[in-house]
């Protein structure tokens, strides 16, 4: 791996272990040599981990649309920041320039672009690891909602399985570093569609 795409929110939520948890992100980079790629933003959580990992000597490349460029108050001091015309460019370079994505607590901007690259890695249009960092708690519902769409039949458990999910970044850039995609031949059973 060499850098992780990190969605997660443009406010910082009302626990402080959110931005506590997006310090101890940016410690975990650092101390594994990893860059990151995250929506370009210098304000909530986004801010929170542009920030530490500038202060860590992390290299730190933003992706912002530029309608949002002044909305979220684009970064003006990271590493590089690419300014695109829509959401869907941003979605597609940062994918392009990551190794793997995790999702930080957010909302539904965050929640869009995991499921996206979910999404993205249960039809193999990459091969990349997925995961959420499970920050008090924060996603335990999502999980099993995921877990929910498994009992009932409509994602397999081997897509289930796409997401790695801790409540510490160390063990989680660890599952990501050693995790191998499935191997399906077929994401849809057709003799029970």
């Amino acid at each position: 791996m060499r850098a992780i795409c990190v969605f997660c929110g443009s406010s910082a939520g009302v626990r402080p272990g959110y931005a506590a948890a997006a310090v101890a992100f940016a410690d975990a980079l650092a101390s594994r040599g990893l860059g990151l790629v995250y929506g370009g933003g210098s304000v909530g959580l986004m801010g929170v981990i542009a920030d530490a990992s500038l202060a860590r000597g992390v290299s730190v490349v933003g992706v912002i649309p530029r309608h949002l460029d002044e909305l979220e108050v684009g970064h003006k001091s990271l590493t590089r920041l690419h300014v695109v015309e829509t959401m869907h460019e941003r979605k597609a370079l940062m994918a392009e320039l990551s190794s793997g994505f995790v999702a930080l607590p957010g909302g539904v901007g965050t929640l869009e672009e995991l499921f996206e690259v979910y999404t993205w890695g249960q039809l193999g249009l990459h091969k990349k690891p997925v995961a959420v960092l499970n920050v008090d708690g924060y996603y335990t519902p999502l999980l099993q909602f995921i877990d929910h769409a498994v009992t009932e039949g409509f994602l397999r458990q081997e897509h289930r399985d796409f997401v790695l999910t801790a409540t510490e970044p160390g063990p989680l850039l660890d599952a990501m570093a050693s995790w191998t995609p499935p191997k399906v031949a077929k994401w849809l059973d057709r003799k029970t569609s």
